[in-house]
């Protein structure tokens, strides 16, 4: 079903950052149904020329375009950017949403998995902000959007030491969401900024936290009624489908039986 406000879309392309699973294919898939062309990428494709074949199938208006990219080698994400460039003249709708966390503790975390979650949740999102932006100034595109997927660990530190450097980029993430809407601004144009800040989300996110206690990571999700990947890609188009004078800065969202 095309949704309202989502008809200037039609035919645009999309860039998904972590389609292969969870929220990525979650938002990949909701774009499609609205008649966009989307490039997925991850590290691994498998999962969203699958998801690709699906839509296909399903008689979906749009396309999914599976990219292999992996978001810590900034070569790779420059090389996606200049086969968008080549292929389908650019980016007009950029979501960041891959991220990952590590197990890392303040106090005896390693460096390795400090820089892990930082390649990809801070500097993987900015890089691909930019590109994304200077797609759509050299094509003159002036009411693009970029759009972060955050996390409500992007607005309060949990007593949990296993995640708090995870918190740290994610709070990253909230004051690159509103100083790129300040830089957008200065730059005159109309391209929108905005971030989604999930709670609990049931995907595999705590099976790749704590891969070494698989029972742990069940229960993260056994305790509550979580989100789902879908309720997220849901928030998505509702900030695309808002009027070009509307912008969302931040959807926060929890599960209703969360309490942090």
């Amino acid at each position: 079903m095309a949704r309202a406000g989502m008809e200037r879309w039609r035919d645009r392309l999309a860039l998904v950052t972590g389609a292969s699973g969870g929220i990525g294919a979650a938002v990949a898939r909701a774009l499609v149904q609205q008649g966009l062309k989307v490039v997925g990428c991850a590290r691994t494709v498998g999962n969203i020329e699958e998801l690709a074949a699906e839509c296909k199938s399903a008689g979906y208006p749009g396309t999914l375009i599976p990219y292999r990219c992996d978001l810590s080698n900034e070569e790779d994400i420059l090389s996606m950017f200049s086969a968008v460039r080549s292929q389908h003249s650019g980016v007009d709708i950029c979501i960041n949403n891959a991220g990952l966390a590590r197990p890392d503790t303040l106090l005896s975390g390693s460096t390795s998995g400090w820089k892990d979650m930082f390649n990809v949740n801070v500097l993987a999102l900015s890089i691909c902000t930019r590109e994304a932006y200077q797609s759509m100034k050299e094509r003159n595109v002036d009411d693009g959007h970029i759009i972060n997927i955050n996390s409500m660990s992007g607005h309060r530190v949990l007593p949990q030491s296993a995640v708090h450097f995870y918190s740290a980029t994610k709070y990253a993430v909230t004051a690159l969401t509103e100083g790129l809407r300040q830089e957008l601004r200065e730059a005159q144009t109309h391209i929108r900024a905005t971030c989604i800040s999930p709670g609990l989300v049931e995907t595999h996110f705590a099976f790749k936290l704590h891969d070494q206690d698989p029972e742990k990571a069940a229960a993260t999700y056994e305790h509550i009624k979580c989100l789902k990947p879908e309720d997220v890609a849901e928030a998505v188009i509702y900030v695309l489908s808002t009027p070009q004078r509307v912008q969302i800065g931040d959807i926060q969202m929890r599960p209703t039986e969360q309490v942090s």
